[in-house]
């Protein structure tokens, strides 16, 4: 299983709430790039919705996870649609201090399975990585990428906003 920080990504199921709650394996979701960078960009065409959406389950105390990935994701994809590296950089640090944002290291296993992935499904480098996240934790992907939830529909639940 992957690592978040420096401890061991935990089992969904075992983390609790303050107060000592369970929480819900449905608290937890594993939020594609091409949603956060709809929620930086204002300019493009979800970012309404997007943004919608996570501020909505993070204040239901929810939890979004991503493969650490996500930060070179946001980075690129923001600099190219801006062009504006500055920006494209304060992008990426802003999501590593994001309450409720848990990125996941990409250790052999995750990166074993998101090869597999790839192969199987034909999916892109970047998107296998997210499917095979969920996958792992059976936890279901947020993502704006047509192709990406139509391919990996047979291995795990997409959502869309």
């Amino acid at each position: 299983m992957g690592r978040v920080g420096r401890r061991e990504c935990p089992q969904p199921k075992q983390l609790a709430k303050a107060g000592g709650e369970r929480l819900r394996l449905t608290d937890f979701v594993v939020v594609d790039a091409s949603v956060w960078v709809a929620r930086l960009v204002p300019q493009d065409a979800f970012h309404s919705a997007s943004r919608a959406w996570i501020d909505q389950h993070l204040s239901q105390q929810g939890f979004l996870l991503s493969p650490a990935l996500l930060l070179v994701e946001v980075a690129g994809a923001v600099s190219r649609r801006t062009g504006d590296s500055d920006l494209a950089q304060r992008a990426s640090d802003s999501l590593k201090k994001l309450p409720g944002l848990r990125l996941v290291e990409m250790g052999r296993t995750l990166v074993q399975e998101s090869a597999r992935l790839a192969a199987d499904l034909g999916l892109r480098g970047a998107d296998a990585f997210y499917v095979a996240l969920a996958a792992q934790l059976k936890l279901p992907l947020i993502t704006l990428d047509d192709d990406q939830r139509n391919r990996s529909i047979e291995v795990i639940q997409t959502l869309i906003l």
